[in-house]
Order: C-alpha cells, then structure tokens, then sequence
C-alpha cells in the first residue's frame, strides 16, 4: 500500500479518494488464503466439495466441519477464517427456522443468501465492528429450482453454475472453464469436481481430506460418507 493511503485502512467506516473500503478487501484476501472450496450444479442437484486441509497426521480429520447443513433443502461450505463462519451459519440456520415457523414453509434459498449479506454488509457500513472474513457458497433447491451462490465479505452475492472459493479458485476455475458442461450426471460432476480439487492441490486428493455434501430434487441434504468419496477417487 502506498504511504498516501495508510491512513485510510484505520477504520471500517472510512473510504479512500478512489472509493474503497480497505478492511472489507483485507477481509477478502482472507478468504483468498482458505480452503479450496467448490460448489456446481448437475442434472437434478448440486454439489459442494471442500478439501480440509489437514495440517498434521495427529488431527482427527472428521473434527474439522467445512460443510453445515442450513436446512433440509440448503447447505453451505465456507472458506475463509472458520469461527466467523460459524455465526454466519448460525443465523442462516435461524433466519430459515423463523421463515418456517412464521410462514408453514421452506425459506427460498435467494432470499436466505439475501439475508445472511444483509447481515454481513452491516459490519461494513458501521464503525466498531471488522467484516467477516470469510465467504459462503450457498446451495439448495426450493420452488424455483437449483440454486448455488456466492457470497463474498461485502455483502455481495453472485448466482453460479460452477464456482470456487478459497486459494485454489484460479486453478479450478480454469478447469471448469473448460470441461464443465450443463446436466452432468452426478457421478460424472463429482469426479469433475475431485479433478478440478486435484488440479487445485497439485496432488490426489484422499478421501479423509475431502468433505462432500449434495442436495438432490425430492432429497434432504446430505454428506457423503469416506467410502462413497473414496470410490470416486478410485474412479
């Protein structure tokens, strides 16, 4: 950063003469240092897979969480800094309780992504408060169809086909621009999603490290279990 603009990362609240907020693309570049994390739609479902990052061979891989589940109908993966994950995972877990109970009905997955960066814009608009460092990507199906978003520190939100967040987005957006295609069967979407995670990792992904989950037309979320990954890899 120039010396000219030092003064202007101090406070949230603050813009820089050429119109940004420094602390919201530090927030950002936060989630730039996280976990890989890929989210892509198939025929009749989406798909989020997420590598670990298992630092040490001491840690039981199956304590660290990437992937919640929000709803029956909608589930998340994060990357970035994951206890700031969490509350937003929390109140996207209420916000959709509360539309259930008020209303007798399952929340629509846009208008929950609309509320969770409702909530994450208001920690850029006030002083007294850091942005979340860390960014969402939001899958699920309601009445209007599959759905898979992005959101990012800002509060803004993004509708994908296929989308990476997390260090290895260039590497894996790479391959999907290249190979991804509209209804893919779900085998076939998965492995391109383990070979884009791969081309990420620069190595094979193991089935310990990797966290998948998939919502299905008719189907509750759910997480696949090690075996059902590791099968794939195999493939």
């Amino acid at each position: 950063m120039q010396p000219g603009q030092m003064a202007y990362d101090r406070g949230i609240t603050v813009f820089s003469p050429d119109g940004r907020l420094f602390q919201v693309e530090y927030a950002r570049e936060a989630v730039k240092k996280g976990t890989t994390t890929i989210g892509l739609k198939y025929k009749g479902g989406v798909a989020l897979i997420v590598d670990k990052k298992v630092s040490s061979r001491l840690v039981e891989p199956a304590s660290i969480e990437k992937i919640y589940d929000v709803d029956e109908h909608i589930g998340c993966a994060t990357s970035g800094l994951v206890a700031d994950a969490r509350i937003l995972v929390d109140e996207a877990r209420k916000n959709a309780q509360i539309h259930k109970i008020t209303y007798g009905e399952n929340i629509s997955v846009e208008m929950l992504v609309k509320k969770i960066c409702d909530y994450k814009q208001n920690y850029t608009q006030y002083g007294g408060a850091r942005p979340f460092g860390t960014a969402i990507l939001m899958a699920g199906i309601d009445d209007v169809g599959i759905s898979l978003f992005e959101t990012d520190p800002s509060g803004a939100l993004v509708s994908y086909k296929a989308t990476c967040i997390g260090s290895g987005r260039p590497a894996v957006m790479d391959v999907f621009e290249k190979e991804y295609q509209d209804d893919m069967e779900y085998r076939d979407a998965l492995k391109l999603g383990l070979k884009a995670l791969g081309n990420a990792l620069e190595e094979k992904p193991v089935a310990a490290s990797v966290e998948i989950g998939v919502v299905e037309t008719g189907k509750k979320f759910r997480r696949l279990s090690e075996e059902e990954i590791s099968d794939l890899l195999k493939e």
